[in-house]
């Protein structure tokens, strides 16, 4: 018999280079009941998006809509577009037992922390070394030297913020850190305060130990 439990919001947070996109898909493809949170935003859909999968494209006017209503559980403005997560489908998947994992950065990991504490659980993807942070941003071959230039300076403002995470991976070999990170996961999904069908359960043990 399965235990019913409340899912929990699963944060992965990481300089651009350390390896959180590929270790995102992993999960996603190797992690039965674990979904991608979809974002809002205000940006234009690009060629081959889809409306619903990819984000929900909204308009300004509807997202500052959305923030004053309280329906969204973080936001940020980024480059004159804004992206935030909406609260409902993240709700109604936690209630229904779903895991949601996020790809925010710092500040929204600590807006999701001021609103749902006891369901976040956020891991920090940490590269080896700077060096091999620089020669990963250059193996994606689709970026400029300003560009890569000014995502190392980036990185080291957010490396700044690693404490603030519950959990710290370096990404030294990523099927280590994929196991490493599916770990963490699997042990939260266990959490007794997360497990809300454990009284039910046992109960029903304590019955038939009784007869």
């Amino acid at each position: 018999m399965s235990v019913e439990r409340r899912g929990l919001m699963f944060v992965l947070s990481s300089p651009s280079g350390a390896g959180k996109t590929t270790l995102s898909r992993l999960l996603i493809e190797r992690m039965p009941g674990l979904r991608m949170s979809v974002s809002a935003t205000t940006r234009p859909m690009r060629p081959g998006e889809v409306d619903g999968r990819d984000y929900w494209f909204v308009d300004q006017p509807r997202f500052k809509e959305m923030v004053q209503h309280n329906e969204l559980l973080e936001w940020a403005t980024v480059f004159d577009n804004s992206y935030g997560t909406p609260r409902a489908p993240v709700e109604a998947a936690l209630s229904a037992g779903q895991d949601v994992m996020f790809d925010i950065d710092w500040q929204g990991t600590q807006q999701l922390r001021e609103k749902a504490r006891a369901d976040v659980v956020s891991v920090f993807i940490l590269p080896p070394s700077a060096a091999d942070l620089e020669k990963r941003l250059h193996s994606r071959a689709q970026d400029s030297d300003a560009v890569i230039r000014s995502r190392m300076s980036r990185a080291t403002h957010e490396l700044s913020h690693w404490a603030e995470y519950d959990y710290i991976v370096i990404n030294h070999d990523i099927d280590e850190a994929f196991a490493e990170v599916q770990s963490i996961l699997k042990a939260e999904r266990l959490k007794r305060e997360r497990r809300t069908g454990l009284t039910t359960f046992v109960r029903e043990l304590q019955l038939q130990l009784e007869k």
